[in-house]
C-alpha cells in the first residue's frame, strides 16, 4: 500500500474538538495510507517511524488545505433549461404563480423525459465539471424530473454512471414526490401510490442511497409525504425533505419524527420545527443560491438554529427552476452575505455538516482514519474562500488519496 507524505501546508482540519479556529495546523503533514488519512499534525510532531513507511512524498508549496468539499443537495441531472420563467418572474410572476400556469417543474419535466440517457448526461456532465473545477469530492443527486418509473430509473442511472466515471463520490437521492406530473393532474393521492410502487424497484436496481419529497402547498401535504417516508423506512432509506419554502407547512416536524438526516431551504421555519430538528438531530440545509435567484424576502432563522446547535450545511441546489448554479465557493459568500453565517460556519457548512446532511461520517473533516479527499487552495486563510465572489484559488483536488 501507498503510504503518501504532504508536507509544507497549513490545514485546515475541520475538526471541532481542535482548539484553533477552522481546526487550522501550521506547518503542517499529511499523511495517507492508501485511500485514507493515517496522521496529520504539526509537522515536528510527525512520528520518526511513520515518516520512514513514506514512500512518496509531495510538497504543498505552502497552499492551504481542506477537506473535499461535498454539495448536499443538488438536481444536477435534467433536460433543458427555463430562462424564460426567468424573465417571467423579473416580469412580476411568483414561483408558485408560475407552476400553477404549466410552467416551473412541469417545463423540466417534459424536458427530461424527451432526452435520452446520454443526452442527459451530456448536459449534466457540464454542471458536474463545473463542480469539480471548485474541488468538490462529495455530490448528492436528486431525481425528480422524471416523475415516471422509466424518466426516474433513467436520471437515476445517469448520476450512478457520472460518480463512476469521473473523480467524486455520487450519493443519489429518490425525489418522485417532487412534483404532480401531468397524466395525474388532480389526483394526487394516486400519484403518491406510484411513486410508493417505483420506489422498492428503483432501490432493487441499487439506484437509491436516500428518500426525499417536496412538502409544500405547490406540492405534497404532510400527510402524503408520510406515506413516502413510511415506504422508505420500510425499505431502511434515510429520508430528507424540501421544508418550509414557500409556507410553514409543519414539513420539518415530520420529518424529525422519522429521523431525517435533513431538511432543506426552511425559510418559513417555526421555532416548533427547529427544536424537532435538533431534537431529532437533523441537518438544516441551506440554500442561498434559490433565496438570491426567487428574491426571496423571508429570511430563514439562522440565529434559532444556532443556538439550537442543528448543524447548518450549505449546497448549490443546482436547478433549472430556482438555483441554476454551480459554483459552490460562491455559495459560500452568499451564506455569509445574505444569512450572515460567519466564514468559517460556511465552510464547515460544505463539508464537516454536508457530510452529515448526507449520513456520511468518513469525511467533511480532515482526522485519521477518514477518506482522503482534500483540496489544496492558493490562499493563506480559509476565510478567503468566503469573501472572494467568483474567485476560484483551487490548486488540486485529491480524491481517494490520488491527485485528481
Amino acid at each position: 500500500m501507498t503510504v503518501q507524505l504532504w508536507r509544507n501546508c497549513r490545514v485546515a482540519s475541520l475538526q471541532p474538538s481542535h482548539p484553533a479556529p477552522y481546526g487550522l495546523i501550521d506547518d503542517a503533514a499529511l499523511v495517507l495510507e492508501g485511500e485514507y488519512i493515517a496522521w496529520v499534525g504539526p509537522r515536528g510532531e510527525l512520528p520518526a517511524d511513520l515518516a520512514a513507511r513514506c514512500t512518496r512524498e509531495h510538497d504543498a508549496g505552502g497552499a492551504l488545505i481542506t477537506p473535499g468539499l461535498i454539495d448536499c443537495h443538488t438536481h444536477l441531472v435534467y433536460g433543458g433549461d427555463r430562462a424564460h420563467e426567468f424573465e417571467l418572474r423579473l416580469q412580476g410572476a411568483s414561483y408558485e404563480d408560475v407552476a400553477r400556469a404549466g410552467g416551473g417543474i412541469a417545463s423540466t419535466v417534459k424536458a427530461t423525459r424527451a432526452a435520452s440517457e446520454d443526452e442527459l448526461q451530456t448536459q449534466s456532465l457540464r454542471r458536474l465539471q463545473a463542480l469539480l473545477a471548485e474541488g468538490v469530492t462529495t455530490l448528492e443527486i436528486k431525481s425528480g424530473y422524471g416523475l415516471a418509473l422509466a424518466h426516474e430509473r433513467k436520471a437515476l442511472r445517469v448520476a450512478r454512471a457520472l460518480g463512476h466515471l469521473h473523480p467524486v463520490d455520487v450519493r443519489t437521492t429518490f425525489l418522485g414526490a417532487h412534483a404532480v406530473p401531468p397524466e395525474f393532474a388532480g389526483r394526487a393521492d394516486d400519484y403518491v401510490d406510484e411513486v410508493i410502487r417505483m420506489l422498492p424497484l428503483l432501490h432493487a436496481e441499487g439506484l437509491v442511497d436516500a428518500v426525499d419529497a417536496f412538502c409544500e402547498r405547490i406540492a405534497f401535504s404532510a400527510a402524503q409525504t408520510e406515506r413516502v417516508f413510511e415506504a422508505a423506512h420500510a425499505l431502511g432509506l434515510p429520508v430528507k425533505l424540501h421544508a418550509e419554502q414557500l409556507s410553514d407547512s409543519g414539513g420539518a416536524q415530520l420529518a424529525a419524527r422519522y429521523g431525517a438526516i435533513s431538511c432543506d431551504h426552511l425559510e418559513w421555519l417555526s421555532e416548533e420545527g427547529a427544536a424537532a430538528m435538533a431534537a431529532a438531530g437533523s441537518v438544516a440545509v441551506l440554500l442561498p443560491g434559490a433565496f438570491y435567484f426567487l428574491r426571496e424576502t423571508k429570511l430563514l432563522p439562522v440565529t434559532l438554529l444556532r443556538e439550537l446547535g442543528v448543524p447548518m450545511a450549505i449546497s448549490t441546489d443546482c436547478n433549472p427552476g430556482s438555483s441554476p448554479c454551480t459554483s459552490l465557493l460562491l455559495m459560500l459568500n452568499m451564506a455569509c452575505t445574505l444569512f450572515r453565517l460567519t466564514p468559517e460556519e460556511a465552510l464547515a457548512g460544505v463539508t464537516r455538516h454536508a457530510a452529515k446532511a448526507l449520513g456520511l461520517s468518513d469525511r467533511g473533516i480532515i482526522a485519521a482514519g477518514l477518506r482522503a479527499d482534500f483540496v489544496l487552495w492558493d490562499v493563506a486563510h480559509p476565510a478567503q474562500l468566503a469573501y472572494a465572489m467568483g474567485a476560484n484559488p483551487r490548486l488540486q483536488t485529491v480524491f481517494e488519496g490520488e491527485v485528481v
